[in-house]
């Protein structure tokens, strides 16, 4: 979420030009000048707008109080978009700038913005994901774009831009059921869309191939036919060629027209959808709740699928949350039980919203409802992943913790294996508020093993694996840490279950890191990373790799190899906490000193452990006494226990890092 606004007010402008504020209900515009200016404002896309512009774009004549007349509508429109601000604080959405008015809304929080984004992403989708997307991003249409200010000239080009962005999405919408096998579910629109827009061939070419794919070669041939004869009476022009080489194709059955060259299981999949669309209204409560439910499925099936799911579950979660019912909010935000190891966000912005809408939705629902309030305190809990406070315990940070022991407690009441092996995800999420939590990380995932074995509930089973992989990692228990990576990797084949590779690829670097060979240990550290990438998982990726170089290195006290890493090294959230350790490799110690004097701690997550060690070396280096007592401070719980809890990187025993600084701290004079 941007600096300058926190709320979550909505804007329209693919139809009427409204606003709605965080509970969907529709703000009071006042007038059709303040639609004009919030219009003006929009279209701008968060830059300055001059107040000299808006006097020429609202009047063709400026009466002579023009100036204070945009002023008297800009305060007006910002006592209607920031009703909570208080007296004499500075506006954080409709902000002054210069000479000038900025609208600063969120990208996500104008529905032109986001069509636009969705048109862009759907480009290098696979179909099902750019069918889901596009048909989901058509829906936010309420009339031509802009209406209320269709008669103006400032508009004219950003009218026109969005409505050639429409036509392409209903055109690359076609082209993605064409290539899922749903050719005769795309005819009707394609055969409107011609209709209204007969000089794309585009969309001629579409419905013709839509068409022969439904076993209709003539009605396809007489299409194209149509569009020469419109084409040649409207336009005065020839066909193109490529409508020109797909009439030659159809007349000889090219092969690659051939709709049994699809995949049976698309056709399938196909069918069922179509029936589905056929049988459930577009907005219908049951559609949202089918969304989400899509989208839980969907997150396990690899990157593109991860991110799509993500964009398309919190749609669903504020489009149910639009609608005010907070049990059908409840149902959509709780259906999606993916289960969670990594402990940083992909997304951040996104879990906040989304723990937003969960902690409201909890303060509506009926308090009898237990399963769903137990769902919505899961959700909490997980997906306030790595939000446990750092320095200060504080009533925010205790609430994803005290949510996922409620939902524990409701679950066991309820006897729910897939609610409890939910809850237990929720648990093990918040259990990090110290070092040296291994063990009761172990007891959790042997839980969660043993539910999901016993329901049958194969995510959660390959969850349990994984957890075990890290406390094996722990305790140095590798040969227990490899039998569950090889169960795991077996569900993985079993379940189409990609995303589990991913882990147990890193967990392999990190077991041939720990041999003498470093040069094999750096290419499987390469190679787990090529695996990474595409995963769909920007909070794990982002930084890894340096990472377990830099861990290979400090292990093996390669001064000379930590030295030589590239500046321009991409380090993700971790740079603050190795800038040090990269400074004492140059042997630039007051740079080293300086960053270290303003050093945080490392977020309480997997990685806490192997951060603060890094911290350490830097420290002992220099001499920093009260660096040297932090870390010490935080890793003695973990005492016994290695930082290789991650099971994806180790820089040696807790224990070792711990005599290190023992002794430096006695060598260290006071000062």
């Amino acid at each position: 979420m941007n600096a300058h606004y926190i709320g979550m007010m909505r804007f329209q402008v693919l139809g009427p030009i409204l606003a709605h504020d965080d509970r969907g209900t529709p703000v009071a515009l006042r007038g059709p000048r303040h639609r004009e200016v919030l219009a003006r404002l929009i279209l701008a896309h968060r830059r300055v707008v001059p107040v000299g512009r808006l006097v020429e774009d609202l009047w063709d004549e400026p009466p002579p109080n023009a100036v204070g007349a945009v002023r008297t509508f800009v305060a007006g429109l910002r006592r209607a978009l920031e009703p909570d601000r208080a007296p004499r604080t500075p506006p954080r959405l409709l902000v002054t700038e210069g000479l000038g008015y900025a609208l600063r809304p969120d990208q996500a929080d104008v529905d032109a913005w986001r069509f636009d984004d969705a048109v862009r992403s759907a480009a290098s989708l696979p179909p099902e994901q750019a069918f889901s997307l596009l048909t989901e991003a058509l829906s936010w249409w309420q009339g031509p774009a802009y209406t209320d200010v269709a008669d103006a000239g400032w508009a004219r080009a950003e009218r026109a831009r969005l409505t050639e962005q429409r036509l392409l999405a209903v055109e690359r919408r076609a082209t993605a059921q064409l290539a899922l096998g749903a050719a005769a579910a795309a005819v009707p629109g394609l055969d409107a869309h011609v209709a209204e827009h007969p000089w794309r061939e585009d969309a001629w070419g579409l419905l013709a191939t839509a068409l022969y794919r439904s076993g209709r070669q003539a009605d396809a041939l007489a299409v194209l036919a149509r569009a020469r004869r419109m084409l040649a009476e409207d336009l005065g022009i020839d066909p193109g060629p490529a409508l020109r080489r797909l009439e030659h194709d159809l007349l000889r059955q090219a092969e690659y027209l051939d709709p049994d060259a699809t995949d049976p299981t698309v056709r399938v999949w196909e069918q069922a959808r179509a029936a589905y669309d056929s049988a459930v209204a577009p907005r219908t409560r049951t559609r949202l709740e089918s969304t989400a439910g899509l989208m839980r499925d969907l997150a396990v099936t690899g990157g593109g699928g991860l991110t799509a799911a993500r964009a398309h579950r919190i749609s669903a979660v504020i489009a149910a949350d639009d609608l005010g019912d907070a049990e059908l909010t409840a149902r959509v935000i709780g259906i999606y039980d993916v289960p969670a190891i990594w402990t940083r966000s992909d997304d951040p912005v996104q879990d906040r919203r989304l723990v937003e809408i969960a902690e409201r939705t909890l303060l509506r629902l009926p308090t009898h409802d237990d399963a769903d309030r137990a769902r919505l305190l899961a959700t909490i809990a997980v997906e306030s992943r790595g939000a446990l406070p750092v320095h200060t315990v504080t009533e925010a940070g205790l609430r994803p913790l005290r949510a996922a022991g409620a939902a524990e407690e409701i679950a066991r009441r309820l006897h729910d294996p897939a609610l409890l092996a939910f809850a237990l995800n929720g648990v093990f999420m918040q259990s990090f508020r110290r070092a040296g939590l291994a063990p009761r990380r172990e007891a959790v995932a042997t839980e969660i093993l043993t539910v999901a074995t016993n329901a049958k509930l194969a995510t959660y089973q390959v969850l349990g694996h994984l957890i075990l992989i890290q406390t094996c990692c722990a305790r140095a228990d590798y040969p227990g840490a490899d039998q569950h990576a090889d169960v795991a990797d077996a569900l993985a084949r079993r379940y189409e279950l990609p995303l589990v590779e991913v882990f147990t690829t890193w967990y392999r670097a990190m077991r041939t890191a720990a041999t003498p060979d470093l040069a094999a240990a750096r290419a499987a550290y390469t190679a787990a990373a090529d695996v990474l990438t595409g995963a769909g998982m920007p909070g794990l990726d982002g930084g890894l790799l340096p990472l377990a170089q830099l861990s290979l290195a400090l292990r093996e006290h390669e001064t000379a190899t930590i030295a030589a890493f590239d500046p321009e090294t991409d380090w993700g959230p971790y740079r603050s906490w190795v800038e040090p350790t990269l400074l004492v490799a140059r042997d630039e110690l007051d740079g080293a000193r300086e960053a270290l004097r303003t050093i945080t701690s490392p977020p309480r997550d997997l990685l806490f452990e192997a951060l603060w060690a890094i911290v350490a070396h830097a420290a002992v280096a220099v001499g920093d006494r009260e660096t040297m007592r932090r870390a010490r401070t935080q890793l003695a719980p973990a005492a016994a226990e290695t930082t290789a809890q991650s099971g994806l990187l180790s820089i040696g025993p807790v224990r070792a890092h711990l005599d290190d600084l023992d002794a430096a701290l006695l060598r260290s004079p006071v000062r």
